[in-house]
Parts: C-alpha cells; structure tokens; sequence
C-alpha cells in the first residue's frame, strides 16, 4: 500500500482512511515489520509546531492519523483530502473484531490501575477469540525511571505481544514509543490516548451525530472541563486561522 500523506502545518498526515489503516497494521504484523502510529488531533498537530521532537516523531511515523473532523476539512482546504477520519476510539475495538479473527496478540500500557483490565475484559465480550497476552498500569511520572522501562519492556517482550497499545496521554506517549521502539518486540506500537476508558466504558462518548459534525470535542469537554478547557477553548481555536495562512502561501507560491 502507497502511503499518502498532506502536510497540515508541517506534520505529514497520512491520507489513510480507517480500514486502510487496519490493513497497513495487518501487513505489518504479518511481514514480521515493526512500525509506530500516531494518533493525531488538532492539538497534537499544534504542539508539534513548538516541539521539533515532536514534529519529526510524527512525521516519522509508518501512519499518522487525522484524529478529527478539523483534519479532514484542513486536507480539503489544502486539496489533498484525507479519506476520513482515524481516532484511537474507531481503531481499538475495530480492529480487535480483525485481530480476533486472524489471531493477532495485544498488550495493553497504561491508563490508571486496572483500566486495561477491564478493557480486556469489555473486548472479550465482544470478541472472545480475541488474545490479549498482557496489561500493565506502570505508576504515574512525568518520565519514567531507567528501572522502570526496562520493567514495562521485558514485560512486553515476555507477552510475546503483535500490538502495543499505549494509553499514556499525548504527547507523551508518542515519545515513549518512538523511544523504546527498537527494543520493543511487537510490530505495531499505538498510542490511543483515553481510548481505553471510553471503549471500556469508564468515560462515555459522543452521540454518532457529534462525531459527525465535528462536535466531539465539545461532549468531551463537558465531561472534562478543568483538564481540557485549555486544550480545546485556548489552544485549538489557533488551528483554522493557521491552516488558511498555509493555504494563501501555497496559493501566493505557485501563482
């Protein structure tokens, strides 16, 4: 599969729609590749224009996905449309229906202590073929001790895992996979932020309709307004205005 990618305000986002995301997974799993996913929104595209780390980590990656409405109207403005969509909480359950049926290995990082239990236990349910070879809740730090990732990577390489799913929070779990990837043995490292409580159930998730319209980040707002109201109400309102900037420039560059 050809990778596509638009360049929304330096980082490279790949073109891919859902389902030929989950086959660019399945192909890496089954070539024996090892490959890191980003999952992107506003505000990580927005972060990563501060953070030269940050920015070649994303544009790095083997897919880095357009986790919002916002993306995909950005991609049109540019004329290079993103096919649709590609958030953490479309990808987990999605493509653990594929992993059931074909006998791909999960291991699940992160979220607070017993989180991914419960996750493990809610796809089960849903999918009782599905292999979940380990979970672990490492204690919260900002970064963690040399100690302490070699715990989690000798954890994950004794599961003898395809899938690391990481639920560390943006950015930093970006930084931890592209970090530890060559000492990791899986073939898809993800980082899906929240995902694990909302596919869990702990946190709800917006009506199909607000997913729809773009609103999503309003309902998760709602739920959280002391920990998002500076992510969504400061910082993403940037994100327009920046992408029409980058239009008018193309625009001035080739006239």
């Amino acid at each position: 599969m050809v990778q596509e990618r638009v360049n929304i305000l330096g980082v490279e986002v790949s073109r891919y729609n859902l389902d030929e995301t989950m086959t660019r997974m399945s192909e890496a799993i089954r070539n024996r590749d090892k490959i890191q996913v980003a999952v992107t929104p506003v505000n990580c595209i927005l972060w990563a224009r501060e953070d030269p780390g940050l920015m070649e980590i994303y544009n790095r990656s083997a897919i880095t996905t357009a986790d919002g409405v916002p993306l995909v109207w950005a991609s049109r403005l540019l004329g290079e449309p993103i096919r649709g969509r590609v958030t953490g909480l479309d990808l987990l359950p999605e493509f653990s229906k594929i992993s059931s049926d074909f006998g791909f290995t999960f291991f699940f990082l992160g979220a607070a202590e017993g989180v991914a239990d419960q996750l493990s236990e809610k796809l089960k349910q849903s999918y009782p073929d599905l292999k979940i070879a380990g979970t672990y809740s490492p204690p919260y730090a900002e970064k963690f001790s040399e100690d302490e990732n070699e715990r989690i990577i000798n954890r994950i390489n004794e599961s003898g895992a395809d899938v690391l799913w990481v639920s560390l929070t943006a950015p930093k779990q970006d930084y931890w996979i592209a970090e530890h990837l060559e000492k990791l043995n899986i073939s898809v490292a993800i980082g899906v932020g929240a995902a694990f409580d909302v596919v869990s159930g702990n946190i709800s998730r917006a009506p199909k309709w607000m997913q729809h319209y773009g609103l999503e980040w309003f309902y998760r707002l709602l739920q959280e307004p002391k920990r998002l109201f500076s992510r969504y109400l400061i910082e993403a309102p940037k994100f327009i205005p920046l992408v029409i900037i980058q239009k008018l420039k193309s625009i001035k560059i080739s006239s």
